[in-house]
């Protein structure tokens, strides 16, 4: 009889005391926006490919950070990075955990040539084409 009055004694003494459930629900849960996110282009074109883009105005000269994935036709993933301020423009290449930083050295109608040392990245559209003595690599951008 003890038992039994102190298991109804336990049961009642939770109820009383569990917790609630309210209409605002659980403050940890991060609440997702439905709004979408558009990649434009400088065109205002809608951009099919995943970029990370980034301004820093410091002084009121601006800095412009543009990231990209590009995949190597060996289907290796590189991540290049596109850097125009005031002073220079360069892209860095970064794969194997290794980066090399191109400056700008000129531009022909679309393709624009970065270039240091022997190597040598020929933009053009959505290719970045690699050349470094004889070796040569093919990258495109890819959609993510």
């Amino acid at each position: 009889m003890k038992k039994g009055l102190l298991i109804a004694v336990s049961a009642s003494a939770l109820l009383l005391t569990s917790c609630k459930k309210s209409e605002s629900g659980n403050k940890s849960v991060i609440k997702t926006d439905s709004t979408e996110t558009l990649v434009t282009d400088n065109n205002g074109k809608i951009d099919s490919v995943t970029q990370s883009s980034s301004t820093i105005d410091v002084n009121g000269q601006k800095t412009e950070k543009t990231d990209f994935v590009y995949k190597a036709t060996d289907g290796t993933l590189v991540k290049v990075i596109f850097k125009n301020d005031p002073k220079e423009s360069t892209v860095a290449i970064t794969s194997n955990k290794k980066t090399f930083t191109l400056p700008k050295t000129e531009t022909k109608g679309e393709e624009t040539i970065y270039k240091k040392d022997d190597m040598t990245a020929r933009v053009k559209g959505d290719s970045l084409h690699l050349e470094q003595g004889n070796n040569v690599i093919e990258l495109k951008r890819t959609k993510i």
